[in-house]
């Protein structure tokens, strides 16, 4: 899971945070951020990392990589690939086709700590796997489950279908197995108003039902981090609180366990 800088447990709540409580939101934009940011861009685009690369930075920095795998969920043609695509800085394909298989993408996010202002870079492994692949291969699901950290449910605001299918999607990642796992909503292509199919009353209804946070993205991408900033830190903020959250228990039961034997 990570690879260093596991988070403590002290006086964190089981409650999902609220966006810009653990994480500086606009950190991008700051000046003392420059240094950390241009390690993912290459004239001002975002760099393309491989499985075994990451950014280098200087010996006197030391900055700490949290790995975290997220699988993205959805019914076919909501975006998927699209999303990797965009959080990664790649280009998106302009023609939809069906994932065949497991895809993966690589996504650096360095993100600076409200408490203590420590920076850390956030390593997203993302898991795409195709809706008619997984129906196919029973053992894929179970693959991509397998030490899961989150997991993105996508709909799309042009397509009621998928919309309904979200309680198909979130009832495959319910139990024991995946207690812990963070769990997101993505709305794709929410700047298509003429086409939308989701009024904002089922979101907000949805929303209080699941007690799920729905993030929205539109089609149209810019080339800037705040195209993606909003969502990355939205995503790290979750994936942090989970484990300071999953350390405090650990810690308290360790004590309790140590209280036990004296």
């Amino acid at each position: 899971m990570l690879a260093s800088g596991r988070a403590n447990g002290n006086n964190m709540a089981r409650v999902a945070p609220s966006c810009g409580s653990i994480v500086v939101a606009d950190w991008h934009q700051c000046k003392d951020s420059k240094e950390y940011f241009s390690k993912i861009l290459h004239k001002k685009r975002r760099k393309n990392f491989g499985l075994l690369e990451s950014p280098v930075m200087p010996p006197h920095v030391a900055v700490d990589t949290v790995h975290y795998k997220i699988f993205l969920s959805g019914k076919s043609g909501v975006g998927k690939t699209a999303l990797a695509a965009r959080l990664a800085g790649l280009t998106i394909p302009n023609l939809h086709y069906e994932t065949t298989g497991i895809e993966t993408t690589v996504v650096y996010w360095p993100v600076k700590l409200r408490e203590n202002g420590r920076v850390l870079f956030f390593r997203l492994q993302l898991w795409d796997c195709g809706e008619n692949t997984l129906r196919r291969f029973d053992h894929l699901l179970p693959a991509c489950k397998e030490q899961v950290d989150a997991v993105l449910f996508l709909f799309s605001f042009t397509d009621r279908t998928s919309f309904d299918d979200l309680s198909n999607q979130i009832a495959k990642w319910t139990g024991t197995s995946v207690r812990h796992v963070v769990k997101l909503v993505i709305g794709t292509k929410f700047d298509l108003f003429m086409h939308c199919d989701v009024p904002e009353r089922d979101v907000r209804d949805f929303q209080e039902t699941w007690n799920l946070r729905v993030l929205r993205v539109g089609g149209e991408v810019s080339d800037g981090l705040g195209d993606v900033a909003p969502l990355l830190n939205c995503l790290a903020e979750n994936l942090w609180h989970q484990d300071c959250v999953t350390a405090g228990s650990a810690n308290h039961q360790s004590q309790q366990e140590t209280g036990t034997l004296h």
